[in-house]
Parts: structure tokens; C-alpha cells; sequence
């Protein structure tokens, strides 16, 4: 009970400065990109043509790139349990609508552009069977996820932290492939997304940060706890109709190292930043336990390279209801 005390006090102190936190991290509405800013605009004259030029465009991007792309707008298309979750956390009252609920609230409604643009250029490119991926984001709504975090604010923040920066090399690195391969919208339309998952990324590790200067060892505790359950992905219960959860998540993933788009070592890359954003090694008055919890988190690195030189990644490329194979993929 001490330690939910305590946690609650860090969090209405926080709490005082979240405002800022909006402003800083966040951008107004009004000003703020929309996905029809992205998209053909089917009022204008030669909309038909800018969907001719998508569907051609289309045409280069190879059978995994399919798949990591639907993967990770179903990802994003699952903001419903994302919001829930987050809105379950200690110190957010969703109902007095404190700053932390304003927060999550504004987060949500950026984070909900990303699946929503993503889903119309995957619809109007016809390369993919839109009812079965509409079928996967069913099911992965349905299923939610669990993260390890609990109610807990500050696992809850170390796996925003971590994810949020995840999710900007995945949308960059598929920005990158479909800038090389000449679809010029595309290419724009992840940049831009990578671009709102760093501010994001941002303004969670910040909180991390704020919390090590309030209540230091029970977050190294936090942060340690997190990475001995490892960060899961939110697509970890991935699956295709008539599939088991999480039946389809494996694949996914094997498709994304194969691309380059996120790897392992982009996991550890992530772990390393954040031990030095938050500056570990500095930190002061540690009980023993959350000693013991830093020297694991400083050793952590180099042991998962050891690990991940080992890994044999397959070459194969698992067939996806979600992707349209007519030979030229």
C-alpha cells in the first residue's frame, strides 16, 4: 500500500506539469497533418489518376513488404486497447478528466491517424485481401494484449518509451524501401507517422526521467522487471481468420528482420539508448535491490548480442491470407 502511495504522489506531481507536456510533445488539431492530406483527393477532377499511380506504384513492393505493412497498420488499428489500457493506469482519472486522462486522450487521437491512412492506402493499392486483414484487426481488438505492466505507471511508461521508439524505425526503415522502390506517397506517409512515434517516444522517456529524479529505486526496479519479461510487441497475438492467437505473430516478425525493418539488435539498440537518456550509471542512493537491478539492466546489452549472433533467422517467407500472390510478388 506504501508503494501505490508513493507512486500516486509521483504521479499528481507529474501531473502539474502534463500541460506542458502537451504542448511540448503534442500538436494542435487544427494544425496537425490529416490523412487526406496524404491521400488522393477523390473531389478534384483527376482523383482516378492518383489512384492509378498508387496501384502501379504498388507493383514493386515485394511479398514480406506487404506483410510488414499490414502488420503494422493492424497494429496501429488496435488503438481501442491501447487507450483502454493506458486509461487503466494509477493516477489517471478518466472520469474527473485530470491532466494524465488529457494526455492519453490526445495521444490516442494522434496515434488514431496512422491506422486510419494506412488502411486507405492498403485498400486503394489493391495488393492485399482487405477482408482478411479486417478480420486480423478484429481479432487482435478482440484478443488485447498483455504487457506485463499492470496498473503500474512506471512499467507502464518504460514500455512507451520503448515502444513508441520501436515503432519509429519500423514506419522509417518501410518509409526507406518504398522511397528506393519509387512510391513517392507511401514513402511520405510512414515518414511522417515515424515522425509522430518519435515525438511520442519523447515525451515518455521524459516521464521516465522525471519519475528516476522522485522516486529513483523503485523505478530502476520498474525498469529492470520490464526487461527480464522482455518488451512484447502490441501485435504479439497476431492471427489470421480460422488461426489461434498469436498464431500468425512469428511470421510477421521473421518478415520484418528478413526486411531489416525491426530486428533484434534494434532491440538491444533501443535498451542501450535508453540506459543512457536516463543516465544510469549517475543515479544516486539506489537501495541494494535496485543496485542489483542496474548492474543487470548495464550488463543486459551485451549479453542479449551474444544471444542474438546465435539466431538463425528463416529465409522462407510464410503465405499470408492477408497478401494478393498473383506471381508478381
Amino acid at each position: 500500500m506504501k508503494l501505490k502511495n508513493i507512486r500516486l504522489e509521483v504521479m499528481q506531481t507529474i501531473e502539474k506539469e502534463v500541460e506542458s507536456y502537451i504542448d511540448k510533445y503534442l500538436i494542435p488539431v487544427e494544425e496537425i497533418w490529416q490523412p487526406t492530406d496524404l491521400l488522393p483527393d477523390f473531389q478534384s477532377e483527376n482523383y482516378m489518376e492518383e489512384v492509378q499511380q498508387i496501384r502501379e506504384e504498388a507493383k514493386e513492393l515485394g511479398y514480406d513488404f506487404w506483410v510488414v505493412l499490414v502488420g503494422d497498420m493492424v497494429t496501429e488499428e488496435a488503438l481501442p486497447t491501447y487507450e483502454s489500457w493506458l486509461m487503466d493506469m494509477e493516477g489517471v482519472d478518466q472520469h474527473g478528466r485530470n491532466g494524465w486522462s488529457k494526455w492519453i486522450r490526445h495521444w490516442t487521437g494522434e496515434e488514431n491517424r496512422h491506422g486510419d491512412v494506412l488502411n486507405k492506402y492498403l485498400y486503394l493499392s489493391g495488393r492485399v485481401n482487405m477482408r482478411e486483414v479486417e478480420i486480423t484487426t478484429h481479432h487482435l481488438i478482440n484478443d488485447g494484449f498483455e504487457v506485463g505492466t499492470g496498473r503500474d505507471p512506471y512499467r507502464n511508461f518504460v514500455y512507451t518509451s520503448f515502444q513508441e521508439l520501436a515503432t519509429n524505425i519500423s514506419h522509417k526503415r518501410v518509409a526507406q524501401i518504398a522511397r528506393k522502390k519509387g512510391n513517392r506517397m507511401l514513402f511520405k506517409m510512414c515518414n511522417i507517422i515515424a515522425g509522430d512515434e518519435m515525438r511520442h517516444h519523447l515525451a515518455y522517456r521524459e516521464f521516465v526521467k522525471t519519475i528516476f529524479n522522485y522516486d529513483a529505486s523503485e523505478m530502476m526496479l520498474a525498469f529492470a522487471d520490464m526487461m527480464k519479461k522482455k518488451i512484447t510487441m502490441p501485435a504479439q497475438n497476431l492471427r489470421q481468420s480460422g488461426g489461434k492467437m498469436a498464431s500468425a505473430f512469428d511470421d510477421f516478425s521473421n518478415a520484418a528482420q528478413r526486411l531489416g525493418v525491426y530486428t533484434t539488435y534494434d532491440y538491444i539498440d533501443i535498451l542501450q539508448k535508453l540506459n543512457e537518456y536516463w543516465e544510469l550509471p549517475k543515479i544516486s542512493n539506489l537501495t541494494d535491490e535496485a543496485e542489483k537491478a542496474r548492474d543487470y539492466l548495464m550488463r543486459l546489452p551485451e549479453r542479449m548480442k551474444r544471444i542474438a549472433d546465435r539466431i538463425t533467422l528463416p529465409q522462407d517467407s510464410a503465405r499470408f491470407k492477408w497478401v494478393q500472390d498473383n506471381g508478381t510478388l
